[in-house]
């Protein structure tokens, strides 16, 4: 298996992109979908393997100047990384790669080149920067015809290919074979618009290797960071005091909160990268004249944190109410048994008796002040929200 470092991806993928196997990267037309292959690119370099690039579109020195957008650098690799020119000798321009596309315009060239170096190099990851402007110049069925065989070829020599490929208006006999029969793996990049896009997705339109996976996942292009999975908003939510605004901050990056006399009035607001997720997180107060605001963001949040006092039996009956107004939204919600440092602290099981808990829904015991617990609650949250068990 080879790794594309793209999160979840790679468990969707039963852990990567098998030897032999090829996978193309679907991308709706305005949507920043070219970094998929090249976060491929770089991670199968980092994990030791071999790589060849084919670029079409731009200069090579030009692509590989822009992995430093995002933070990676592929200079320790430079041995394992080869580059197919096909856009030098398109303008006229000397080649400084070994492997040079002589006519662009023609597959045969493309043929000769991409068939010479899969029997040549060693088990490699073969990644096309933009197949569809392979086919701009050569022709939709002529370059269909030269990927089966490059597929083929690579299924013998152990390679693994993968395209980006923009869907722009092809014929619908292509789209249908690119999404269909030409692959082992589609994965669809689209954006979610209404007057322009505002939101980026992907998900498994198929693979043959691995088990259908129907949920698609919001992400965001980050330079530096690459592609992160993107989620929106996720509620924190809670009785006063029981350690809302603490937990905001030790989970984010950035945070800030809208206090008077020590407690907040308005909202906390934090921001989190970790472990390839990107979330925004938002924290209301306590008090019941907040209610509104509770309801209004749970309608558009993906997720929630209640934040009990695990000290304070008083309050259950209030943090039940609140969790009562984020559950009849159906969101995934993670209880967090805040201050298990403190005397009298309840265990999570006391706490899921005292709240008459399903056993599946998860407590995690937590002292948001030194920032125990929280990161273990985000994974479970995380994985609750992107279908995880």
């Amino acid at each position: 298996m080879v790794e594309t470092g793209i999160p979840k991806l790679d468990e969707f993928l039963n852990g990567g992109i098998p030897k032999g196997k090829s996978l193309v990267y679907y991308i709706q037309p305005g949507v920043e979908g070219e970094v998929f292959g090249m976060q491929t690119v770089y991670n199968a370099l980092k994990k030791g393997g071999n790589c060849v690039l084919v670029v079409s579109s731009t200069i090579p020195d030009i692509l590989k100047s822009q992995f430093k957008e995002f933070g990676w650098d592929i200079q320790p690799f430079v041995s394992r990384l080869f580059c197919v020119d096909a856009y030098n000798p398109l303008i006229g321009a000397p080649s400084n790669e070994k492997y040079v596309v002589s006519n662009p315009d023609n597959i045969e060239a493309f043929n000769k080149i991409i068939i010479g170096l899969i029997k040549e190099l060693p088990p490699s990851t073969i990644v096309f920067g933009s197949l569809s402007t392979v086919m701009d110049l050569c022709g939709e069925k002529e370059t269909i015809e030269a990927v089966r065989e490059w597929n083929k070829m690579a299924m013998l020599y152990d390679h693994i290919m993968v395209y980006n490929f923009t869907a722009w208006p092809y014929s619908e006999e292509t789209l249908k074979l690119i999404k269909g029969e030409l692959f082992n793996a589609v994965i669809s990049i689209g954006g979610i618009a209404e007057r322009v896009i505002f939101g980026q997705y992907f998900g498994i339109l198929k693979s043959d290797w691995a088990k259908e996976i129907k949920k698609s996942m919001l992400f965001r292009v980050l330079r530096p960071g690459g592609i992160k999975l993107y989620i929106p908003k996720i509620l924190v939510t809670g009785p006063f005091d029981s350690g809302k605004s603490t937990f905001v901050h030790a989970l984010s990056t950035r945070a800030i909160s809208v206090d008077r006399l020590g407690t907040t009035i308005a909202m906390d607001h934090g921001h989190i990268d970790y472990k390839g997720f990107s979330a925004d997180i938002f924290g209301t107060p306590g008090q019941e004249r907040f209610d509104p605001i509770i309801k209004l963001l749970s309608g558009e949040s993906m997720g929630v944190f209640l934040i009990v006092d695990s000290t304070n039996r008083t309050d259950f009956i209030r943090a039940k109410q609140m969790l009562e107004i984020t559950k009849s939204y159906g969101l995934p919600y993670v209880v967090i048994a805040n201050k298990q440092d403190l005397p009298g602290a309840l265990t999570p099981e006391e706490i899921r008796a005292q709240f008459n808990l399903a056993a599946d829904v998860p407590i995690v015991p937590a002292v948001a002040k030194d920032r125990k617990g929280v990161f273990e609650a985000f994974e479970v949250l995380i994985d609750k929200i992107t279908g995880g068990t």
